[in-house]
């Protein structure tokens, strides 16, 4: 199973923390999640413009304690190693993931330990990975863009017209 996944956070920095998490498994499982104990202080003016702005807030936010327990519960469902995870530019996107769990030798049993991204797949099929994702998507009509779980939707899309290149 492949699960496609995008985070928010408070800016591109080594000490950066997380804002919100969405997945969204190739079945259109989904899984959306924002917290309340980011560093408030790191974000700039772009990021409350276009990260907070699209936050949600229709579901309760929790902590990135909580957050651990509800994402290992929602990954249960998938058997050990099962679970490709595929992100956009995953550089920040996969050491958040990890930290979620306490580290990279704590991620669930469930999930392949090497990450994969649709850059990299973008050139390899001879795509300027530079491009607008919802463009190349054609998901651009209800675009809530810098929203983790629709961000992670629009990747989903981009793998799957990618596949068929």
């Amino acid at each position: 199973m492949k699960i496609f996944f995008d985070t928010e956070f408070t800016g591109l920095h080594k000490n950066t923390t997380l804002i919100s998490i969405g997945l969204i498994d190739e079945d259109g499982r989904t899984f959306y999640a924002e917290l309340h104990d980011y560093d408030e202080s790191q974000c700039d003016d772009w990021i409350r413009e276009n990260v907070i702005a699209n936050l949600s807030y229709r579901r309760r936010r929790c902590s990135k304690l909580t957050l651990k327990d509800k994402l290992e519960d929602w990954l249960s469902e998938y058997g050990e190693n099962e679970v490709e995870i595929w992100s956009d530019c995953l550089a920040y996107d996969w050491v958040l993931f990890n930290d979620i769990f306490g580290g990279a030798f704590e991620i669930p049993d469930s999930v392949y330990y090497i990450p994969f991204d649709i850059c990299t797949l973008m050139k390899i099929k001879g795509v300027d990975p530079d491009i607008n994702r919802e463009e190349f998507a054609e998901m651009e009509e209800e675009s809530q863009k810098h929203n983790a779980l629709w961000d992670a939707k629009i990747i989903k899309a981009c793998y799957e017209r990618l596949i068929k290149l």
